[in-house]
């Protein structure tokens, strides 16, 4: 009996930084309709699809359907603000995850697609 491990190497990749303020803000629905009516009508999804691009678990927002703050949320703008270098304050992520769910899944999902930066690699060595 023989198995086979195949590991998918990440490429490495260059952090550029182009601004340390949100590329939109928590209102501009007006830039992507399409996306912003896809958020208001089933964030579920939305905010599962943004995450998935953003490189976590697929289902990590389903975790804020059980807390009247919705910390998945919070923590993927505090994560989105760090990996991005963003000025900010976790308060206004608080404000913002708990009453404007959508929008602030909307304007995250507008930052990952202006940036365009993939996940940065630490102590990556070519072979």
């Amino acid at each position: 009996m023989s198995s086979t491990l195949v590991i998918k190497q990440p490429q490495p990749v260059m952090e550029a930084r182009d601004s340390d303020e949100w590329g939109s803000r928590i209102c501009d629905c007006c830039q992507d309709v399409p996306e912003c009516c896809f958020a208001f009508w089933c964030c579920p999804c939305f905010a599962c699809k943004t995450t998935k691009a953003y490189g976590q678990c697929l289902c990590l927002p389903l975790l804020d359907i059980f807390g009247c703050i919705p910390v998945t949320t919070m923590s993927m703008r505090v994560s989105m603000r760090q990996r991005y270098g963003i000025k900010g304050t976790m308060c206004k992520d608080c404000l913002y995850a708990t009453c404007c769910t959508s929008c602030s899944w909307c304007q995250m999902s507008r930052e990952m697609r202006r940036r365009k930066i993939q996940v940065v690699l630490v102590s990556a060595k070519n072979t």
